[in-house]
């Protein structure tokens, strides 16, 4: 069974991405601390206007490159710009948006990102059931 999942499993995600319907043009943005391995780490989450997890990064600092990054791994993953771009008041979103060129509507406001601010739940409660995360892997 084992060899088998090995074997034609990939094939199978693949299919099940491609068949994925394309996520919503207006994106949430939000970071969140995290205790792994003992060391205090920022999780960088992006969240489609459904709820929709669209990606997910672990970094060690909270500045413009690791806001950078998390762009550059979302414009690459689904191949389009956001019409929108929802984010708490971090000036590292709007430093990296301006460093890549991006024209979306960027909103920022206390209470406006709540979409990305929930889906941080799941994590929190993963956190506890683990009791802590042991590699940024888990994360």
């Amino acid at each position: 069974m084992r060899r088998w999942v090995l074997r034609f499993g990939p094939a199978i995600a693949g299919n099940l991405r491609r068949l994925r319907p394309r996520p919503s043009p207006r994106w949430h943005l939000d970071e969140m601390v995290v205790k792994i391995g003992g060391r205090l780490l920022y999780l960088w989450r992006a969240v489609d206007d459904e709820g929709e997890v669209l990606e997910v990064l672990v970094q060690r600092r909270r500045d413009k490159a690791a806001a950078l990054k998390l762009m550059r791994k979302l414009l690459k993953k689904h191949g389009f710009a956001p019409t929108q771009v929802t984010t708490d008041k971090l000036r590292s979103y709007g430093a990296a948006f301006r460093e890549i060129g991006l024209t979306a509507r960027h909103e920022q406001g206390r209470r406006r990102n709540n979409r990305a601010e929930v889906s941080h739940q799941p994590v929190r409660r993963r956190e506890r059931k683990m009791q802590r995360f042991k590699s940024p892997g888990s994360a």
